[in-house]
């Protein structure tokens, strides 16, 4: 079985910015999920920076169906494991996908050459704005991790903020006391 490991946490300043060794842009569509943490998701790659020996190799399309353990009780994990299952397609499904996906958003994502795990830093766009969020990918559920000063609030769990929940109810369309709350937490009120 396939899973995801993966810690997510606010980002508060640019100090992320110095440990940038690739970008690209992604395009998510979301053609179904659930509260309960299932997801298909559509995406579509483009590779933001020139290629080079630091590029990032997932450049494409994928389809990735998500789902919480089929072994998990009530809340084990917490939100930190799940099923995952990606499949290249060809970007022109990508596009065919996408464009019958009510639910989508788009952000830069830019990978990290950091230790401990697999990072990468999510800057939002559109309705999304200006939420940045970074995510680490483990081997395993206890991997011992240094949280960089840059990280702020912890996200693991927090369905809310979730990509499948953003792209359903963007930032945008948040009420303005919950809006102000985040982005005070953000450090940008």
């Amino acid at each position: 079985m396939a899973l995801e490991i993966e810690r997510r946490f606010l980002v508060i300043g640019d100090g992320w910015r110095r440990h940038v060794r690739w970008q690209g842009e992604l395009q998510q569509g979301y053609l179904t999920s659930t509260p309960g943490g299932f997801t298909l998701r559509v995406r579509l790659s483009r590779q933001a920076a020139a290629p080079g020996p630091d590029t990032d190799p997932a450049t494409g399309a994928w389809l990735t169906l998500k789902a919480p353990l089929a072994s998990a009780g009530d809340g084990e994990g917490g939100g930190l494991v799940r099923q995952e299952f990606e499949y290249p397609i060809p970007p022109a499904d990508a596009g065919a996908l996408l464009a019958l996906s009510g639910r989508q958003l788009s952000k830069r994502r830019h990978g990290l050459d950091l230790a401990d795990g697999d990072w990468v830093v999510d800057v939002f766009e559109g309705a999304n704005a200006p939420l940045v969020v970074a995510e680490v990918e483990l081997e395993r559920p206890d991997q011992p991790v240094t949280v960089p000063d840059w990280c702020g609030l912890e996200l693991t769990g927090r369905h809310e903020l979730s990509n499948a929940a953003l792209a359903h109810e963007p930032l945008a369309s948040w009420p303005a006391e919950r809006r102000q709350a985040l982005l005070q937490a953000l450090g940008s009120s």
